[in-house]
């Protein structure tokens, strides 16, 4: 039988940056933290970063939530990442993995670690990329390495060796998390929760189909055929021979 996701030792954090979903999300007992991007946050409409990041922290007070610099400079990097760290002790600062031309960000995670500051290295996809950083990272400080499992999969790849791989490479470093990100489906939370992975991040829509979990097959395949015949009537679908 499924188990549950609150039977799960996975920690769930949604994955957004609408300001009512993650105020409605935070609610919820399941979800253990947040992260965000400058995709999804213009996706949201978000065009204040910092008055959107004040507002979500005005509410979201206990629980992680990570919020990333936007800049490909890395002097530009690190005056932003000192700005969002600046914004409670519950923020973790993300550092993509390189910058867009592909030089390592080794000594800007390395400087802020340094400084305690709580970091999210983010857009990584190779073991490679992952043993690169972890040598700029204090080991008593905390911080998140958030491997891009759904992308890797869209190659055709599985990733479940990687993520494997990278909760070995993590063990000895009690204060950092792998986190599975861009997650495509439900079931991606059973699997990072297979490879030894310590977070997920799931967006709203995919927490959505929760209440799906422990359904009977049989019954969803009548709710399926129900959906398609209810679809077709409403459109008033008819057929006649030629």
């Amino acid at each position: 039988m499924t188990r549950q996701l609150d039977e799960l030792n996975i920690k769930i954090y949604a994955d957004g940056a609408e300001k009512s979903s993650i105020l409605e999300l935070y609610r919820q007992p399941i979800i253990s933290g947040f992260t965000t991007n400058p995709t999804l946050m213009r996706k949201a409409g978000v065009t204040d970063y910092a008055g959107f990041a004040k507002e979500v922290l005005a509410e979201v007070t206990d629980k992680p939530i990570s919020f990333e610099v936007f800049s490909d400079d890395f002097s530009e990097m690190e005056r932003q990442a000192r700005i969002i760290d600046s914004w409670g002790n519950n923020v973790y600062v993300k550092i993509p993995v390189t910058n867009t031309n592909g030089a390592s960000s080794f000594d800007l995670i390395k400087k802020l670690a340094d400084d305690g500051v709580k970091l999210n290295v983010t857009a990584i996809l190779t073991e490679k990329q992952v043993k690169n950083i972890l040598p700029a990272l204090r080991k008593d400080v905390p911080a998140i390495i958030s491997v891009f499992a759904g992308r890797v999969a869209d190659t055709g790849v599985d990733p479940i060796p990687l993520m494997e791989s990278v909760a070995k490479m993590l063990k000895p470093f009690p204060s950092h998390e792998l986190l599975w990100a861009s997650t495509r489906e439900l079931f991606n939370i059973y699997q990072a929760e297979f490879a030894g992975a310590d977070i997920i991040t799931v967006p709203a829509d995919i927490l959505k189909k929760t209440v799906n979990i422990g359904i009977d097959h049989h019954e969803l395949s009548i709710q399926t055929v129900k959906m398609f015949y209810e679809d077709g009537q409403k459109v008033g679908y008819t057929l006649y021979e030629s």
